[in-house]
């Protein structure tokens, strides 16, 4: 495979895994923001052309798992997509989240950028989020703004989902971590 079909996203192909997770969130049994450091696991399987009349696309299937230092269950996962549309410049991500949230992502990059912006916003019919009846009552999600460097071997994050608690009030939750590939 031409990695440079892939544009972006051709760096991020393999397995990834990093120790350095720093989670801020509503911590339910506590009552305020709490943090949690993480381990996490991510793959990035590449696949392509997907034709849509004229748009083709290439893409990354995407699986992650989260683990609290210490713990061997997960205590959060996402699946999804990573792609990429050369012919617009256009990256989305769009995942879904076990708790009943999906996020559709996007942003603009050129073929050889090592710096990924990614953003939606609830209500919107391009790059929105969509939750369940329970989190929509207790935890809406208002908006997702996540930035990813690439740089060889490794590559980093910061994500910011910003959501309105039943309890907590407005909470900016935060996650960040460095991974390297494994595989």
């Amino acid at each position: 495979m031409a990695d440079n079909l892939w544009g972006p996203l051709a760096g991020l192909i393999g397995t990834w895994e990093g120790d350095q997770g720093v989670d801020v969130a509503f911590h339910n049994v506590k009552g305020a923001l709490g943090e949690t450091k993480f381990r996490e696991r991510v793959t990035f399987e590449p696949f392509g052309p997907v034709d849509n009349g004229p748009q083709k696309l290439y893409g990354l299937d995407y699986r992650m798992a989260g683990y609290r230092l210490g713990e061997t269950s997960a205590f959060h996962t996402e699946i999804g997509y990573w792609l990429w549309d050369a012919a617009t410049g256009e990256i989305m991500r769009c995942f879904m989240v076990p708790r009943g949230s999906t996020v559709l992502a996007g942003g603009k990059a050129g073929p050889n950028d090592k710096t990924l912006t990614f953003e939606a916003n609830v209500g919107s019919e391009v790059f929105g989020i969509l939750s369940g009846t329970y989190l929509a009552q207790r935890a809406r999600t208002s908006k997702y703004t996540c930035t990813v460097k690439i740089d060889g071997d490794t590559f980093s994050y910061d994500s910011v989902t910003s959501y309105v608690h039943s309890v907590g009030g407005s909470v900016a939750h935060t996650d960040k971590n460095t991974l390297r590939r494994v595989g």
